[in-house]
């Protein structure tokens, strides 16, 4: 048996490197490192609740308006306001325009590059995907950054700017929307339909989001020449769909008031989420602590020289389980047939991760459209959100990758303690004291590696979309 160290990965938010033990050819065994401390949450002790909003943004640059979402939630149910019907539907466009944008980000500029790898070159589609995802020189590669450039003028509009927005707050949203930036908004959403419906899907969005089954997908995709139905293609000639099983649970926080809360259990039924359920273990993590903790009593305090730790990054378990997090559990908890019928196949896979980000974007956008109607041009965005000079609060929300919670102490007027479990920290989680892997640490077990190996890790380990600086603080 040799161990293999693979990375720093490019096309990646930040640092990952994953060691690998092989035998005979194949994955026995994996440990995934978070090899950067950021330090975000000793940064806050001290400061005052509200400059939680100005700090947390700057923690990731791809999904800064999530973490603005978590602390201006954790905030407000300090402050016991819950913003007017306005704010809240201001605050889910943003985030959806944000998580949207991140879907197909990681389908154009992330994943889809690795079909175009020499190794795939005596494949029948091999041609085609190097022509259309070749890392900066393909032909996808501009339409979808001018795309994107437009979606994120809508974030203009709703947050005064993104990266970074200061407008989402306890008690709603401080960038009001009038009549005349609500048509603006509305072109610019028909703009983004058009280039998923003829570029990515080559069907309308609610053809393709009611897909009832596997057998329908691949009929669908044997029927249209579009980016979506080239990766199903290729992903099928290699067996993608049969790889990359991780956790057999699924925790989602819910969504924009469209996709509820739950955990996915492994007999296939959705439990109630009870947030009392989540601990941090840092057996693994170069990190001082011994049993497990609540977020809401978790700290950060280094410990650089640890025995037996191989990463900065904690081991989040719900119930003492794994569970992955991501576009997958928002739609198998949210009951979606498409993504069911997958699970049921093969459980979590990397086919299964995609289609459930284009799956999300197919249903998401029409909400977003109807969110923009419903707004009153006039009526309040924000109300007054006076803070304690006492108490503590969470804020779950979903990011494009799954769960995110801000866990938040204050005491005296000032922050005490704040804690914050990404979706990379649930999906590239460490071994717990049990010495149970993460979720990508399983799903890599038997995957072929060494010398000659096709680039299958690099697959699965994509599926998932890593986030690095958002795992680590």
């Amino acid at each position: 048996m040799k161990r293999i160290q693979v990375g720093p990965f490019n096309r990646v938010e930040g640092d990952l490197e994953i060691g690998l033990d092989v035998d005979a050819g194949r994955v026995v065994a994996a440990r995934v490192n978070s090899p950067l401390f950021r330090g975000f949450e000793q940064v806050l002790v001290g400061r005052d609740p509200a400059d939680a909003l100005a700090v947390v943004p700057r923690i990731c640059g791809i999904c800064s308006v999530a973490q603005s979402a978590a602390a201006a939630n954790a905030l407000s149910r300090l402050a016991g306001v819950a913003p007017p019907p306005n704010g809240e539907l201001a605050g889910r466009l943003v985030l959806a325009a944000e998580n949207l944008a991140d879907h197909l980000t990681h389908f154009y500029l992330f994943f889809m590059p690795d079909f175009c790898r020499p190794a795939y070159v005596d494949r029948q589609w091999h041609g085609t995907a190097a022509e259309r995802f070749t890392a900066q020189t393909g032909s996808a590669v501009a339409p979808w950054l001018q795309a994107r450039a437009r979606l994120f003028n809508l974030a203009g509009f709703l947050a005064g700017r993104w990266p970074h927005t200061l407008a989402l707050q306890a008690g709603g949203s401080t960038k009001a929307i009038g009549a005349g930036e609500r048509i603006r908004i509305q072109a610019l959403l028909r703009e983004f339909r058009a280039f998923v419906e003829e570029r990515l899907l080559g069907d309308r969005l609610e053809a393709f989001a009611a897909l009832p089954d596997a057998d329908a997908l691949h009929a669908w995709a044997a029927a249209r020449n579009s980016d979506a139905a080239l990766f199903l293609r290729a992903a099928s000639d290699l067996g993608l769909d049969a790889i990359g099983r991780g956790s057999e649970r699924f925790l989602s926080y819910g969504a924009y008031g469209l996709f509820p809360a739950g955990v996915w259990q492994p007999d296939l039924t959705v439990d109630p989420l009870d947030p009392a359920k989540i601990a941090e273990d840092v057996s693994h993590a170069w990190l001082h602590g011994d049993a497990p903790l609540p977020p809401a009593q978790g700290e950060t305090r280094v410990a650089a020289d640890k025995a037996g730790a191989y990463t900065w990054c904690k081991a989040p378990r719900y119930a003492g389980e794994v569970v992955e997090t991501g576009a997958l559990a928002r739609q198998l908890v949210a009951g979606q047939p498409l993504l069911r019928s997958l699970v049921a196949r093969h459980g979590g896979n990397v086919v299964a991760r995609i289609v459930a980000r284009l799956i999300e974007v197919a249903r998401v956008l029409p909400a977003m459209e109807d969110w923009l109607r419903a707004i009153e041009p006039g009526a309040p965005f924000c109300l007054p959100a006076p803070l304690p000079d006492s108490g503590h609060a969470v804020g779950l929300v979903e990011a494009a990758r799954g769960g995110l919670g801000h866990w938040l102490s204050v005491k005296r007027g000032r922050i005490e303690r704040y804690q914050i479990i990404a979706p990379t920290t649930w999906n590239f989680s460490p071994r717990d004291a049990a010495g149970t892997p993460g979720a990508l640490e399983q799903a890599l077990v038997g995957l072929p590696a060494g010398d000659g190996a096709p680039p299958t890790v690099q697959h699965v380990v994509r599926s998932f979309d890593p986030c690095m600086v958002c795992t680590v603080h």
